[in-house]
């Protein structure tokens, strides 16, 4: 059984970085695309950024396009997030998501539904 731990959020200024990571274990993710997603308090969860299995293709959301660069790492079988730039309505709890059905493009990978894996999560507050 996949499981996703999340780590490396925590408290940040507005304009500073953080680097999040997502742990797999119980089975390798070559074959898995991935995604990230966050929820902030009172508002739906929303898909953030993806990644295709091979690692070639990644999308982002408009809101942290430029900002934000996913990437992985199959031979530690983890998942990345570097956010750059951060803004006070980056603050969420930030999810990883794994699914070996999906592919990530420009209609795929964008949707909680496209996903069957998930973490537990990791807090993300950007504040002065």
């Amino acid at each position: 059984q996949l499981q996703l731990v999340e780590s490396g959020g925590g408290l940040v200024q507005p304009g500073g970085s953080l680097r999040l990571s997502c742990q797999a274990s119980g089975v390798r993710l070559d074959f898995y695309s991935m995604g990230w997603f966050r929820q902030a308090p009172g508002k739906e969860r929303e898909w953030v950024s993806c990644i295709s299995s091979s690692g070639t293709s990644t999308n982002y959301a408009a809101s942290v396009e430029g900002r934000f660069t996913i990437s992985r790492d199959k031979a530690k079988n983890m998942l990345y997030l570097q956010m750059d730039a951060l803004k006070p309505e980056d603050t969420a709890v930030y999810y990883c998501a794994a699914d070996p059905f999906t592919a990530c493009t420009v209609v795929a990978g964008n949707s909680r539904h496209d996903y069957e894996y998930w973490g537990q999560g990791t807090q993300v507050t950007v504040s002065s």
